[in-house]
């Protein structure tokens, strides 16, 4: 990525410093994809433009401070956070340090502050994305027995767990990665669910819905659209384009 190229989204409640702070980030060659005075507005826009850092206020309008902001942001998006604030105090910085920001600005900012700071944040956060890609793909699922003993590895803990398919319930999307569901634990994997669905018995497995795959031999009832697993009464939906891979499967009487 290019750092002049990139994307990046303002959170501040005082609409003069917003618009001095989208005036110095265009002067140096960065895009402004949007700006926001309080929390809950902020991470609405943001989990929907996906930008790739944030400056983000730490006294915010509203219910929602610039911390608990980037708290609930974190929670969606994987993004880069640097904090504006005229509150450099010991209690705020220990609350903000628990978001693990990217970087600090303390205002009154000059413009050399902001480049710095974002080309610091920019670098930093591609490292750690290659790093932690990297590592997924090195601890997601590699490999699979069907002719032995019905067993995968997943990551679990920065180990490689083998587990047995016959323990798993079901398979679900998020984003990005795939979680297994056993009846013990829950292994979460940065896979596709097609990577997934090859690597598990056909005989076994059916993918149900574009965001899951259950064991058939799990299932309980179905009553459509949803089919309910024996564990916790788990209710997951049936896509209608899966529905007849579904019931080719099933032993019906």
């Amino acid at each position: 990525m290019n750092n002049s190229k990139a994307n990046i989204f303002i959170v501040e409640d005082e609409s003069i410093v917003a618009k001095d702070i989208q005036q110095t980030l265009e002067k140096l060659g960065y895009t402004v994809l949007g700006t926001a005075s309080e929390g809950e507005k902020a991470v609405e826009k943001i989990v929907e433009l996906e930008p790739d850092l944030i400056l983000m206020d730490i006294m915010l309008k509203g219910e929602m401070t610039g911390i608990d902001t980037a708290a609930q942001v974190k929670k969606e998006i994987s993004v880069p956070i640097i904090y504006l604030t005229a509150y450099a105090d010991r209690d705020t910085l220990t609350k903000a340090k628990i978001t693990q920001p990217h970087g600090y600005i303390i205002k009154p900012f000059k413009e050399v502050d902001i480049r710095t700071a974002v080309e610091i944040a920019l670098y930093k956060h591609k490292k750690e994305s290659k790093i932690k890609k990297e590592r997924d793909l090195y601890y997601s699922i590699i490999r699979s027995d069907k002719n032995s003993d019905g067993s995968i590895f997943v990551k679990s803990k920065y180990q490689l767990v083998k587990v047995k398919t016959k323990e798993i319930y079901f398979i679900e999307a998020l984003k990005d990665y795939v979680r297994i569901n056993t009846i013990d634990n829950r292994y979460i994997v940065h896979s596709t669910m097609k990577s997934i669905h090859e690597k598990l018995p056909p005989s076994d497995f059916s993918r149900v819905h574009r965001s899951y795959i259950v064991r058939l031999d799990k299932i309980m009832v179905i009553e459509f659209p949803n089919i309910i697993i024996d564990h916790d009464k788990k209710f997951i939906p049936i896509g209608n384009s899966y529905k007849e891979e579904l019931m080719n499967k099933l032993k019906l009487v």
